[in-house]
């Protein structure tokens, strides 16, 4: 088998409007690239670049590769994508059966806020609770953290669960363990990166010892996370990366008990929502709500295959990925 055409579609897809408000445009600056892989056995495959990839030259790099004789679960990007798609059709087995052992039959997905107002947060928590969804991740700030979760828990209830996700901006270890303490009567399930963690784990460490609230480190990189399980810095990982460095660094956390879960994808849309879903299925420790967040645009060019549904999503039991992409979508979207 051989790759014969790499077609490209770069398209612009406004993220649903309580998204779309904090950052407006930026679908546009940021494109995504849909391809669509044929073969010469006439078997093709769906791929999708990342934010802002337009992916030119994609097809000369490719032309000629033979599907079958890749190493999939050691390449990430939209090529990889569409051979899992080319290869599980031609086998006739779902994309996870390419990358391991299936251990569900549906996965957890969150919901998911960029940084807002607490007014606006509370809007999206209770959007979000009315979906369906038990968890909720959202890019908070130090400056009005605290009111914006008593908002959202007023709006969806005690028992919805919230990930603080900070990206370092809580600065340093006492803002955080401070912010900690205001915020311990609710749900929260995890802060993420609240302050930088390098040169050493040793101020996670200490976060640990003097707070409840559990700790997830954002990481691609095995060897940085076997790092954080011995300094015992970590409750908790979210985990990026290909096939098989998440399958490596998941089972490093299982060994130590941990949880974890995955931002395979992220803003992205329904192909790569499929792709995250299949690895998802086979890492037994993704207990977590993932960041697959193919549902925050408001279309995910597989005609909702997999919207999820009580904050969960099926998982594609079809050959490859087990989605079609809905081309009369991708040409309405499309900008180049």
């Amino acid at each position: 088998m051989k790759i014969t055409q790499v077609e490209r579609f770069v398209t612009a897809v406004p993220h649903i409007p309580s998204i779309e408000k904090s950052r407006p445009g930026d679908y546009k600056e940021r494109p995504i690239t849909i391809i669509r892989v044929h073969t010469d056995e006439g078997i093709v495959g769906i791929g999708e670049g990342g934010r802002g990839d337009l992916m030119e030259g994609v097809e000369q790099a490719w032309v000629g590769t033979d599907p079958l004789s890749l190493n999939l679960t050691a390449m990430g990007g939209a090529v990889a994508m569409a051979c899992f798609d080319i290869v599980g059709k031609a086998l006739g087995v779902p994309a996870h059966k390419l990358m391991g052992s299936k251990h569900f039959d549906r996965v957890p997905v969150g919901w998911w806020s960029p940084p807002l107002e607490p007014a606006e947060f509370a809007a999206m928590a209770e959007e979000g609770a009315r979906l369906g969804y038990k968890t909720h991740k959202l890019k908070a700030r130090p400056w009005n953290i605290v009111e914006t979760v008593k908002l959202m828990t007023e709006v969806a209830g005690p028992d919805y669960g919230i990930i603080v996700d900070p990206n370092f901006s809580f600065g340093d270890l006492a803002t955080s363990l401070r912010l900690a303490r205001e915020l311990e009567p609710y749900n929260i399930e995890a802060f993420e990166d609240p302050f930088q963690y390098l040169p050493g784990w040793h101020s996670y460490h200490h976060f640990r010892q003097h707070s409840i609230i559990p700790l997830a480190p954002h990481l691609g990189d095995p060897k940085v996370l076997m790092s954080a399980i011995r300094a015992e810095a970590a409750d908790m990982f979210n985990m990026g990366g290909h096939v098989e460095s998440l399958l490596i660094m998941a089972g490093m956390a299982e060994a130590a008990g941990l949880p974890v879960w995955l931002q395979a994808v992220g803003l992205g849309l329904g192909v790569s929502g499929a792709y995250g879903t299949h690895v998802h299925a086979v890492i037994r420790n993704a207990t977590i709500p993932s960041d697959s967040l193919h549902f925050t645009r408001e279309n995910d060019l597989i005609g909702g295959a997999l919207t999820p549904k009580d904050g969960f999503v099926d998982v594609p039991d079809t050959p490859g990925l087990g989605v079609e992409l809905d081309m009369a979508a991708v040409e309405k979207y499309r900008v180049g």
